[in-house]
């Protein structure tokens, strides 16, 4: 959205910089590395710190911060509020306990896609703690490979480029806007991040992928994002035909090998985006 220069407040739009410094790759910050993620010098990020603990949103040892449960507020109001997660649960539901896989639904937001809807099938929350699975323990692949990707939670964002409704949803972009993407994501190195030995990170590649993305009008994306980790997705277009979000499933290396997609997934999948359709 664009917006007058006079509209426009730099303290607040600097405050909310220095709270998306916070991530699963740094969860604590001092004012040194909140001004480097930031964009700020150190002075400002550490008023900005200081006033964020201060509301209540960080918690702090004097030293380093870190993000308070206040902060979910804003999540917890956008799903309880907003049209698209509830109209999509109960469908969600009903895949999952029909397919005993893991469905997640998502929206593009920059270089991620974030997770608005997810559902497991019924007891798959009664298997091993996948949360406190580390690479080494057995259990680890079971779980993630059979209900979730590892971490994957509401709000989790999640890599646009080596996931599967992160490439349904960058296949949607005009082409100048999928143009400006990818430049944008690979100006510093020439490449996209890599991930796992399989991530495709280069741009002309990824651009041919997201051709065919668009021709199939489906995505299977296997092991770019995490390794055991198998996915395919679909749209969610709304009456006017406008992709809005992206469904996908989850499945296991043994299901994949089975044939499970284009047998039983994919069939799900589609009819559930056209179940959707009016409703979006």
């Amino acid at each position: 959205m664009a917006i007058a220069p006079a509209d426009y407040i730099a303290g607040l739009a600097k405050g909310l910089a220095v709270l998306e410094s916070f991530d699963t790759e740094r969860q604590r910050l001092n004012a040194t590395l909140a001004a480097q993620r930031a964009g700020l010098t150190r002075a400002a990020a550490r008023r900005h710190l200081l006033t964020l603990a201060h509301l209540g949103y960080l918690e702090t040892d004097g030293r380093y911060f870190w993000l308070a449960p206040k902060v979910l507020r804003f999540s917890g109001s956008y799903l309880a509020s907003a049209r698209l997660p509830r109209t999509v649960q109960p469908v969600l539901d009903r895949l999952a306990a029909r397919a005993q896989a893991s469905f997640s639904v998502a929206v593009l937001d920059a270089d991620a896609v974030v997770v608005i809807a997810r559902s497991v099938p019924p007891g798959a929350q009664t298997a091993p703690d996948w949360q406190g699975a580390s690479l080494g323990d057995p259990a680890a692949p079971y779980v993630r490979g059979r209900w979730m990707a590892h971490g994957l939670h509401l709000g989790a964002r999640l890599p646009a480029h080596a996931t599967s409704t992160g490439r349904v949803l960058l296949a949607a972009l005009p082409r100048a806007a999928l143009t400006r993407w990818l430049a944008e994501r690979s100006a510093a190195s020439g490449a996209l991040p890599r991930l796992t030995p399989y991530t495709v990170t280069e741009p002309q590649a990824l651009r041919r992928i997201l051709q065919q993305v668009r021709q199939e009008d489906h995505c299977v994306c296997s092991e770019e994002h995490e390794l055991g980790v198998h996915a395919v997705a679909v749209p969610l277009r709304d009456m006017r035909g406008q992709t809005v979000a992206a469904l996908n499933a989850v499945l296991s290396q043994q299901r994949l090998r089975e044939g499970a997609i284009t047998r039983e997934l994919l069939p799900l999948l589609q009819d559930a985006a056209l179940e959707l359709r009016p409703l979006l």
